[in-house]
């Protein structure tokens, strides 16, 4: 089908041959079913589709069954017999088993190139989401964001910033004045939270070299579209941080990407696979984010594609952008299910030929309830169609053809070194460091001057030497001047360190909080 993704359809009772237009394939599009009834394959060849019409595609694997995009199908495999049924009822006269240009990716590097960001791109509405902070404490979080930019302290990685926030913490005192209160139990949460998506793996997420969003965006020298997948499986384990990562990712895309209308195809097609993740307990703040991103996205030529099992997973402002839609069966054991099912069939263009609801609840595996934008962007009429099957590999491929993908990939060795140069926290530990040095100078010079005034106190007293009235006052009045001068200044550096206790603390809170690093 020209200019189109072919989708299916074919045999008594179901529709013509059914295509996704590219041309309004940036309108955005859902996939929705219950479990088991064949969201993964529909997005897999909805990726397959776009990525043979020159389209980068961008998704998430959170099973692990997409990767056998990298791979062919083969006649040998159990389903081959109701494949190519399926594919002469649908009259899919193309169909052929063919691998796809796959780059892999994976947050914690074990499965495909490392993906990372910095703290600072996330930023703090994000990173707030990322760690449910309070209010209190993402305004303490914002403050933290707007002072490492005054101060020049480019906030890369975790450590960055939770050093910074120990420098924040200190200086609550002055800050506050500016900015508003801090209070010490703010920061001290903010750190547990840190402390806890450290040990969640959050650390690999965070720093540099971070992701090129061009490396996203690949085409083969076939011109085919490169289907890039995030490996998800470990990374579900985390959920909050699954969402965040991808909507950060989605976000940069919006505020990165220029302006391009309505083109004629894609820049790029990006699924954001298990969508109620998303969602569930998100600020009203995140979601008005989300619909904003939607909403305008589109202009930059970006479609996004929600896979979730109930179209109630997304919110009703998203849910009224998304114009490709791919409904499989839901199931209606209980009253809410019914509610929920009805709901579904009325976001649909009605067909004469049968009823919404009934056919949402009765499609098979394999089938789904399809409407597609047609021209001028007008929803089509609800169908029944028969999917496709897939020309790549149904199900995941093993180790060892992953690991030729991603050493024959263009950007094998790209990402895989990290790179740690000076940010917040280095700069904070130079600050500590001479703090100590000084700390220490001062005070070795506060104990040379007590010692020299021990030493004249007692020469004076222990010489024997008689003195005339005059040369007395002299002797006293200089005594007067030297005792003067060595209280001020051992006045001054005990208020400034608080004696050799005081140097501790300095050395302990600041110049041991680095270098224990």
């Amino acid at each position: 089908m020209e200019n189109q993704v072919f989708i299916g359809g074919g045999g008594e009772g179901y529709c013509e041959a059914q295509g996704l237009n590219l041309k309004y394939a940036n309108r955005h599009g859902l996939i929705a079913g219950a479990t088991g009834t064949g969201k993964t394959v529909t997005l897999q060849i909805l990726a397959e589709g776009f990525s043979a019409a020159g389209v980068p595609v961008f998704l998430s694997d959170v099973k692990g069954d997409l990767s056998g995009l990298a791979a062919a199908g083969s006649a040998d495999f159990k389903l081959h017999d109701a494949f190519t049924s399926r594919a002469a009822t649908i009259g899919f006269t193309d169909y052929r088993y063919e691998a796809f240009p796959v780059t892999f990716w994976d947050l914690f590097g074990d499965q495909g190139h490392p993906v990372r960001t910095t703290v600072a791109e996330m930023g703090p509405l994000l990173l707030s989401r990322l760690l449910e902070l309070t209010e209190a404490q993402e305004g303490v979080m914002n403050i933290a964001f707007r002072v490492s930019d005054e101060q020049g302290m480019p906030l890369l990685d975790l450590k960055d910033l939770q050093a910074l926030l120990v420098w924040v913490g200190q200086n609550a005192g002055d800050l506050s004045l500016r900015y508003g209160n801090i209070s010490t139990q703010s920061v001290g949460a903010i750190q547990r939270q840190l402390l806890v998506l450290e040990n969640q793996g959050g650390t690999k997420l965070f720093g540099e070299p971070a992701l090129d969003l061009k490396d996203l965006m690949m085409t083969d020298p076939d011109g085919r579209g490169r289907i890039n997948i995030l490996s998800s499986d470990k990374l579900m384990g985390a959920p909050r941080l699954y969402a965040t990562f991808l909507l950060w990712l989605l976000s940069e895309l919006f505020e990165t990407l220029p302006e391009v209308g309505d083109p004629d195809k894609p820049k790029l097609v990006f699924f954001f696979d298990e969508a109620h993740l998303l969602f569930e307990d998100a600020p009203k703040a995140l979601v008005d984010k989300v619909e904003q991103v939607a909403r305008l996205i589109r202009s930059k030529g970006v479609g996004v594609y929600f896979i979730t099992q109930n179209p109630d997973d997304v919110p009703e402002d998203i849910l009224g952008q998304l114009g490709n839609r791919f409904q499989h069966a839901l199931r209606a054991f209980t009253a809410r299910d019914q509610k929920a099912l009805v709901r579904a069939a009325e976001t649909y263009r009605p067909n004469p030929r049968f009823d919404t609801a009934e056919a949402i609840r009765d499609v098979g595996v394999g089938e789904a309830v399809t409407s597609m934008l047609q021209k001028k962007g007008v929803p089509g009429i609800v169908e029944r169609t028969l999917i496709r099957p897939p020309s790549s590999k149904l199900g995941p491929i093993d180790a060892a053809t992953r690991e030729q993908v991603m050493a024959a990939s263009p950007l094998a060795g790209k990402y895989d070194a990290t790179v740690d140069r000076k940010s917040a926290y280095e700069i904070l530990a130079a600050r500590a460091e001479e703090a100590a040095k000084e700390a220490e100078v001062a005070e070795e010079q506060a104990e040379e001057q007590s010692a020299a005034e021990r030493e004249f106190n007692a020469g004076r007293r222990y010489t024997g030497i008689k003195v005339t009235r005059s040369s007395s006052r002299k002797s006293a009045r200089d005594v007067s001047i030297g005792e003067s001068f060595g209280k001020a200044v051992t006045d001054v550096v005990l208020k400034e360190l608080k004696g050799t206790t005081g140097r501790r603390i300095v050395r302990g809170i600041l110049g041991g909080l680095f270098k224990g690093r």
